[in-house]
Order: structure tokens, then sequence, then C-alpha cells
């Protein structure tokens, strides 16, 4: 399995924090971790470009060609406020292979007038309906920051769950 990883926020911000790295075992999950951990969080626009972060992360995908399976997870607050709008970037991306799950943070309290943080009812609608693409595509949701740690570990979970096949295929068994 091979990660990258990056932060977003408006169509002109995405920066890239874990370039394409083989997670082989635990010592390098490990040190993958404190790195990022151990990452500063740099002040980013308030803005928020999803049709970009979305466009981000398929041109990271696109460096790894021989992934049989692709998949960006892309975390996210609030709805898009900058173009390109979210529909417009999946449709081009529908046709690539690539699957888009998304962690959806509600709002702990929203931010004075700022309804982008609908909360974790009609935000996880919205990222079904304009950012989600490819097969088994999902919405896990976190109800505010404090528990996105555990919302994301049930995500990748569910995203590294294969799913079971059978020898048999399609033979026949006659009695």
């Amino acid at each position: 399995m091979r990660l990258a990883v990056y932060e977003w926020s408006g169509a002109g911000y995405q920066r890239l924090l874990l370039d394409w790295t083989a997670i082989a075992d635990r010592a390098t999950l490990d040190r993958i971790a404190a790195r990022l951990a151990a990452t500063p969080r740099r002040p980013a626009p308030p803005q928020t470009g999803i049709g970009a972060a979305m466009r981000f992360g398929a041109d990271l995908l696109a460096r790894q060609p021989g992934c049989w399976r692709r998949t960006l997870d892309l975390s996210g607050d609030g709805r898009h406020n900058q173009p390109p709008h979210p529909r417009e970037v999946r449709s081009a991306l529908a046709r690539s292979g690539l699957t888009i799950n998304a962690l959806v943070i509600g709002a702990d309290t929203p931010r004075g007038a700022d309804r982008r943080q609908a909360g974790p009812g009609a935000l996880p609608s919205y990222f079904r309906a304009w950012v989600l693409t490819g097969p088994g595509a999902f919405v896990q949701t976190a109800p505010g920051y404090p528990a996105y740690g555990e919302a994301m570990a049930r995500k990748l979970l569910r995203e590294l769950e294969l799913p079971a096949l059978s020898a048999l295929g399609r033979r026949h068994i006659v009695q």
C-alpha cells in the first residue's frame, strides 16, 4: 500500500505533507504518523475549494499508474464556495476508475453566519450528491473535530476491507 497526504482549503491552496510512501510494515506506519503529528499547521485561506482539492488528489493518484485500486479520501467541514464546483470535477473523474470517499466533519457550533458548516445531517448529503464517485464510495461522519481521529480510523478500516471472493466462481455444482 502506498500513501500520500495533503491539506487543502481554498482553490489555490493545496499543500503536500507526505509524498507517495510505501507502507510495508508497522514501523513505517509509525514513522508516517509521527511525521504528520509533528507537521505544524500553516495559516490557510478561509475558503473551501472542494473541486480544486479533488483535482489535486486525482493528479496525485495519476502519478501511481500501477495501482489496481485508487482511492482519494477527502475530509471537509463545509460546502464549496470557490470554483470549480465539485460536480464538474466529479463528472470529469467519473470514468477514470478513481473512487472518492469523504469524511465529513459536522460543526460543533456554527461560526456566526457561516452556514457552510451545516452539521452532520445535511453535509453528508451534499458530499453524496456532488463529491463521491467510484465503486463502493461512501461518507463517514464525525460529529465535530474532537471525534475526527476516531472517524478517520473507522473510514480507513472500511476502505482496507477487501470483498470476499469465492474460489467457485461461476461453476455449477451438480448433484
